[in-house]
């Protein structure tokens, strides 16, 4: 399938990177080839004037930890001359999600097989965040609702 990669319009779109979460936030831009191009980092409860461009992608991570962060509620922002913000929050993680989260940050990941939990939880523990596997996921999720437009 097509890959997710930001558009070259050169029309320019100013928006404001809001981070309303607790977190340090990563803006990362895709660039015209989709490959992840990180920008400076945005304190907890910060903003940032951008100069973007109609049609570029922009995802936001945890900064230390590579959770995905929603971007006015979606998973990822796509700069357009009528949106004038990117408002930054924390998903809702489920409960094991977020115990998963809480655990990787007490134990190093080579003391992760030390623990007594059932064996299931190793492998989710050492399947850390990771913005490849997001993108190669929106990306399906993208041509799937693509291919259900042009069928109906």
């Amino acid at each position: 399938g097509a890959v997710l990669r930001s558009v070259n319009t050169r029309e320019v779109s100013k928006v404001v990177f809001n981070n309303y979460s607790p977190r340090c936030v990563l803006p990362i831009w895709l660039d015209f080839e989709g490959q992840p191009r990180h920008y400076p980092v945005l304190q907890p409860r910060s903003g940032r004037v951008m100069n973007s461009y109609r049609g570029h992608l922009w995802l936001f991570r945890d900064a230390g930890t590579n959770d995905g962060l929603l971007v006015n509620q979606q998973e990822m922002f796509v700069a357009a001359p009528n949106v004038t913000k990117a408002d930054i929050t924390l998903p809702v993680f489920t409960l094991k999600e977020r115990c998963l989260q809480v655990v990787r940050s007490l134990v190093s990941p080579v003391d992760y097989r030390k623990l007594d939990i059932v064996q299931s939880l190793y492998e989710e523990l050492e399947d850390h965040p990771d913005i490849w596997k997001d993108l190669q996921r929106l990306s399906l999720e993208r041509n799937e609702a693509l291919r259900n437009k042009i069928v109906e």
